[in-house]
């Protein structure tokens, strides 16, 4: 019997004894160490049905069924819950965050990607894992292709690692991949939470030269400083459209305004702020996932704006999770100072009301 998180389906959850399968061919099962809490979790409590929360962990390899090769018992490994098929349109053309058929997010075959039917068992009836890994309890199985070796040169705790599998490939990718932010540019990032944080941390890699953070809570722009931002914009609550901020942002860029912004609020009504801040032929990018229905004033689009919305910061896992663990063996990429805090499992509720109240970068849950 193992432990996790179940949604009821109605906006709240219980932590609940599951159990958890020996892993069929092609799977593997994770004693999860760690697993970070993300503006999604919470959102997924509305989604309706039961299932097992959490997609962001890091743990140790238990077992591997028949045909296994990625990895070993004993072994460290990140979850991911991007596995995209490599075959489809948008797969071919290098798009994988977009998989026609395998992403849980954009893929006509939301149940790829899962174990067996019957690898985890509540009340003896079969119960699904969010995003097919369901990070949010204490072992998990997955197919081979959701877990991300950790090198063993790399000595990185696990609640730093854990981070990797969401909010910092989102906030990283979109710098990185997505925009693709060049040397001695000026970038702007529109709250400064877990992902906006690494946005920053993506732009200073990239070498911007400028890069400003905006927000409207005051301790969080000293945080962004860590990161990375050499200017920070204290917003006001009443700033329609952060019009305001953006006059300042503005003062800043020689009167132009940034070459790239980036919008990591996931406040609806601050959909379109972004293409204030940037400058004529600019781009802007949505990171946080709005869906809403929001108005524009397409003024905002003048001149040659460029304005994406990005999945998962065009993320290829196998190359960039990789990628974002050599950084932080390097010193260049800052993780353990984005654990503000950890809990246990059954502080969970704790641990999502901090990350809505902005008292953490990131929050982390622990299993002993």
């Amino acid at each position: 019997m193992k432990i996790a998180a179940v949604s009821d389906g109605k906006g709240s959850f219980t932590i609940e004894q599951i159990e958890v399968n020996p892993p069929h061919a092609g799977e593997v099962m994770v004693a999860i160490k760690a697993s970070g809490i993300c503006h999604t979790d919470y959102d997924s409590l509305t989604w309706g049905g039961k299932f097992i929360l959490g997609h962001e962990g890091a743990g140790v390899v238990e077992a591997v069924g028949d045909g296994v090769t990625k990895v070993s018992v004993g072994d460290r490994v990140l979850l991911n819950w991007a596995i995209p098929c490599k075959t489809c349109y948008q797969c071919e053309r290098g798009n994988l965050s977009i998989c026609e058929k395998n992403s849980p997010v954009t893929g006509t075959d939301p149940d790829h990607g899962m174990a067996h039917a019957n690898a985890t068992l509540w009340n003896g009836e079969p119960i699904k894992r969010s995003f097919n890994i369901g990070t949010l309890s204490s072992h998990t199985v997955v197919r081979q292709e959701a877990v991300i070796p950790i090198p063993t040169d790399v000595n990185i705790p696990f609640p730093s690692a854990c981070i990797i599998g969401c909010g910092v490939m989102t906030g990283y990718g979109s710098a990185v991949n997505a925009a693709g932010i060049e040397p001695g540019s000026s970038a702007v990032v529109l709250g400064t939470g877990g992902v906006g944080l690494n946005v920053i941390q993506g732009a200073r890699i990239s070498g911007a030269e400028k890069i400003i953070a905006v927000d409207v809570n005051e301790q969080r722009l000293k945080m962004a400083t860590q990161f990375g931002a050499t200017h920070q914009v204290l917003a006001s609550p009443d700033d329609t459209g952060l019009l305001l901020a953006a006059e300042k942002v503005k003062q800043i860029c020689d009167g132009r305004g940034a070459d790239y912004s980036f919008e990591c609020t996931g406040i609806p009504a601050l959909g379109a702020a972004p293409l204030a801040m940037v400058r004529n032929a600019g781009m802007a990018v949505q990171v946080s996932g709005i869906e809403e229905t929001i108005e524009m004033d397409m003024n905002l689009f003048e001149w040659d704006k460029i304005y994406i919305n990005p999945l998962y910061g065009k993320s290829n896992p196998e190359q960039d999770f990789p990628k974002l663990l050599e950084l932080y063996q390097q010193g260049a990429l800052k993780l353990d100072e984005l654990v503000t805090r950890t809990y246990n499992i059954n502080n969970l509720k704790l641990a999502i009301d901090d990350m809505l109240a902005g008292r953490n970068a990131k929050g982390v849950i622990v299993f002993d």
